[in-house]
């Protein structure tokens, strides 16, 4: 696992000697994803580096890497976990190994299959190859975006690096916040890519290729999740089928030179990975668990009893909320992207205290977005019936009574619940999830943001620009945009929440410790099979993941089996009512905002007295602000002037 960064030149006149220079600027600023070694070439029109964590082949395997004819080089971040098998199959048809690395393995299959090479690999990546025979640049990144890429095209080159943050260090770069991208944030509590928060920046989109060559650039996607089919077989060949394919995914993420571990919560899926690959090593598993001391989001008796179970060598730390509370403005500071995820708290502690003792890490991710795990599917179910009911109960009782319902500080709030339930219920099918999961409607944003910054786009706040899927410019799916509710749910948390939240959460997360982070569900194979389900196969009753709970069944204790979702939260609600309130009243002063020129101050105002009162349960929506504006501040203190 490593940080990559170059520079390529689209005329493919050599660079200036000071390129390397460049480079080696960008790298310093990925030392955390990579600090095990460093390298940098130059030759031509490209100059790349590399910032290395030896995972594979500890002795071999430097970066960037030239072919054994030099007419290719490499630099190289991720895993590819069958590059053995395809060794194998390379060496048959002549190619010849020096190192044990699967980047030795990634250039003869260039060599071999060209651009298409990416089709053969099983595993998370972000490349770069520079071909020096038809002195053509190749970017490409994995199929569900676990490794991040971004670039930007500027004074005749193509800049490119793991992280933005690489790219914006670069004095010769020109980069401006993104209007658009900020409305966007504020929509969805992450920038969907592959716009990012710089309006000249983009990120490589997920499971795609880009091609420059004589100054042009050729996109192209090289893989798609299939569309849910019929099932095939009984439910015992279904089970034993996903069993089998659990057990591979598993097997192949435990290639490794240094130590592993795994992210265990005591959830279904982190216990299923812990449960397969106990049966897999001959020496205890390590896990990793974090509790808190405020027992509504405790679940460290969970984690526990897996770790019991399997007789795991388990590490647990039990945190305070105001140990996470306190170290957020930091965490956020660090993220090279605005996210307001309020579990990148807890992800990042977890994160520091498991490489202590690993430098890799198997969790559960993808789990849900594959399996219907989220609790707004069971929302939405509900909805449909609701909606069938009499509007003058729902108006007339119903709604009423709902705003009386108890609110609370922990993670179970009545009150909230319903209120998100009935947003959801009452927006159309297209838009149902988008109104479960995001922290403003359209119509909300047009009152927060200034009229100023507005202006210069018209329609920015139409629902269609805002959410439809016709506007998610990765992954092609054009038939969602007439699907059910349900289709689109999985559409959105597919294609969108898991590759742009979840993904870049546990990424960056990990990375900022030096670790890197396999997720076993993501496994192309088990992902295909799981895509191909139909819906009752995953979602059932008003629970999900239902094939997936039937095939482990005989694995783990029924405790776990029979778990609901729980998320990996922390109490931002009493945060902001408390601790981090003289913080929040001071990145949302009134002077400050108005000089910003992005929030009406008036409006913003409004929303933390709401909820320091009571009165209302405002925390996703300060949350978002409150995110932005620490960010912001730590990247961009002119955000005011720079604007665009």
């Amino acid at each position: 696992m490593c940080g990559i960064a170059g520079i390529y030149r689209l005329d493919t006149r050599p660079l200036p000697h000071k390129a390397q220079e460049t480079v080696r600027s960008m790298c310093e600023q990925l030392v955390h994803r990579g600090p095990d070694a460093s390298g940098i070439f130059q030759r031509g029109p490209v100059a790349l580096g590399h910032r290395r964590l030896s995972i594979i082949d500890l002795a071999g395997g430097a970066q960037p890497m030239p072919s054994h004819d030099q007419s290719l080089v490499i630099t190289y971040n991720g895993e590819l976990y069958n590059y053995r098998e395809l060794a194998r199959v390379l060496a048959q048809n002549g190619a010849r190994f020096t190192t044990n690395s699967d980047t030795e393995v990634i250039l003869a299959s260039y060599q071999q299959w060209g651009t298409d090479c990416v089709r053969h690999f099983e595993g998370m990546f972000a490349m770069a190859i520079f071909d020096a025979k038809r002195r053509t640049l190749f970017l490409a990144r994995d199929r569900f975006g676990k490794k991040p890429l971004f670039y930007t095209i500027q004074n005749g080159c193509c800049y490119f690096a793991s992280e933005i943050t690489a790219l914006s260090c670069l004095g010769e770069l020109c980069l401006h916040l993104n209007k658009r991208a900020i409305v966007r944030f504020l929509a969805y509590e992450y920038v969907p890519g592959p716009e990012t928060i710089y309006s000249e920046v983009q990120s490589l989109a997920p499971a795609h290729t880009l091609l420059l060559r004589q100054g042009e650039l050729y996109a192209e996607r090289y893989w798609d999740l299939p569309w849910p089919q019929k099932a095939q077989g009984d439910l015992h060949e279904r089970c034993e089928q996903l069993n089998l394919l659990l057990q591979k995914a598993v097997r192949r993420r435990l290639v490794s030179d240094v130590p592993l571990g795994v992210f265990l919560s005591g959830g279904l899926d982190s216990s299923i990975v812990t449960a397969l690959m106990a049966n897999n090593q001959t020496q205890p598993v390590k896990t990793f668990s974090i509790g808190f001391t405020e027992a509504s989001y405790d679940e460290s008796r969970y984690a526990r009893l897996i770790a019991r179970t399997f007789q795991t060598d388990h590490h647990e730390e039990i945190l305070s909320a105001e140990t996470c509370c306190d170290l957020l403005p930091k965490i956020i500071a660090r993220m090279d992207v605005p996210m307001a995820d309020a579990s990148v708290a807890p992800t990042y502690l977890l994160s520091g205290i498991t490489r202590q003792s690993v430098t890799v890490a198997l969790g559960g991710d993808g789990s849900d977005e594959l399996w219907a795990g989220y609790e707004n599917y069971a929302a939405m179910r509900i909805a449909t019936f609701y909606n069938r009911w009499p509007k003058l109960l729902r108006t007339g009782l119903i709604e009423p009574l709902s705003r009386h319902l108890p609110a609370s500080q922990g993670y179970v709030n009545l009150h909230l619940a319903m209120q998100t339930f009935l947003n959801g219920a009452k927006a159309p099918d297209w838009l149902k999830i988008q109104r479960l999961l995001t922290s403003f409607a359209p119509e909300q944003l047009a009152a927060l943001l200034e009229p100023a910054f507005l202006a210069p786009m018209p329609g920015i706040l139409a629902p269609d620009e805002l959410f439809s899927s016709t506007k998610l410019e990765f992954f092609h799916w054009p038939e969602a945009s007439g699907a059910s509710a349900m289709a689109r749910a999985f559409h959105v948390y597919l294609r969108q929440y898991l590759p742009e939240d979840i993904l870049v959460k546990v990424d960056r997360c990990s990375m900022l410790h030096s670790l890197e982070v396999r997720a076993p569900f993501l496994d192309r194979e088990l992902a295909e099979f799981t895509a191909r389900l139909p819906l009752s196969d995953k979602f059932q009753g008003l629970k999900g993941k239902w094939l997936l709970r039937k095939a482990v069944a005989k694995l783990l204790p029924r405790a776990i089996i029979h778990r609901n979702k729980r998320g990996f939260q922390i109490p931002v609600a009493a945060w902001l009512r408390g601790r981090l309130l003289p913080q929040v009243r001071e990145l949302l002063d009134e002077k400050r905002l108005k000089e910003q020129g992005i929030f009406a101050p008036k409006a913003v105002r409004q929303l933390l007295e709401a909820h320091v009162s009571g009165s209302q349960d405002l925390r996703k929506q300060l949350w978002t602000i409150v995110v932005l504006e620490l960010w912001l501040e730590a990247h961009s203190r002119h955000a005011a002037v720079h604007l665009c």
